[in-house]
């Protein structure tokens, strides 16, 4: 699940954006000006920013070119800002694309989409607050510290996440991860997720039990 920083003034704009996205599956955090989304910058990972130009105080240039100074992050620009001027400056601080206002939110979701396969992120990076899943690396990181994980955890995990927010029943992972033939009893699950909890420190909250029924991976509200 790709993680979309939403940044706009007008509360309507970035509220509609982060519904829509939500809807088309992405995990969003929205911020309403320049000094909040550097700060959700600072503490967290984002595969994309969605970032209004014409803002007070810090307008949209110098939050991307802050933002940059940290690490690098594709960005669309939203702008009432037409003139060519403006579009090549907002390429030359290091935009991806250009959005005028008014838009439409399909488009503008079809150009993440775009970015953010073009990057390879959008289905192969998983991200939920400080914890990363990356199935081209195989790699999990605990806010930016590499966690090493037995075959087993890593596969229950990347199931887990892939479903964030579903039921799932023991048999449904078993037959996931250890294949429709495994005959075991729920001790073996039960301890693989226990060692799962531990490895994912504070993250192993988002693993929660359902009585009866099974797991289900969770972000905290």
């Amino acid at each position: 699940m790709a993680k979309l920083l939403i940044v706009d003034d007008e509360e309507k704009i970035r509220e509609m954006i982060g519904k829509y996205a939500s809807h088309e599956g992405y995990e969003t955090v929205l911020a309403c000006d320049g000094k909040q989304a550097l700060d959700e910058f600072r503490k967290d990972e984002f595969d994309l920013v969605i970032l209004d130009i014409m803002m007070p105080e810090m307008d949209g240039y110098e939050t991307l070119k802050r933002m940059k100074e940290i690490r690098d992050v594709p960005c669309i620009f939203l702008t009432a800002l037409g003139q060519e001027y403006d579009r090549i400056y907002g390429f030359d601080v290091g935009a991806e694309d250009y959005v005028t206002k008014p838009f439409s939110l399909k488009e503008l979701m079809m150009r993440v989409k775009v970015i953010l396969k073009r990057d390879g992120k959008s289905s192969n990076r998983i991200t939920v607050d400080g914890l990363v899943l990356d199935k081209d690396a195989h790699a999990i990181t605990v806010d930016g510290k590499r966690v090493d994980l037995a075959n087993k955890e890593y596969e229950l995990l990347l199931y887990l996440m892939k479903n964030m927010g579903n039921a799932l029943t023991r048999q449904q992972i078993i037959s996931k991860v250890w294949g429709y033939e495994y005959d075991s009893d729920d001790r073996t699950l039960d301890t693989h997720m226990k060692l799962l909890r531990k490895d994912l420190g504070k993250y192993g909250e988002y693993i929660t039990t359902i009585r009866g029924v099974g797991y289900r991976f969770e972000k905290e509200v």
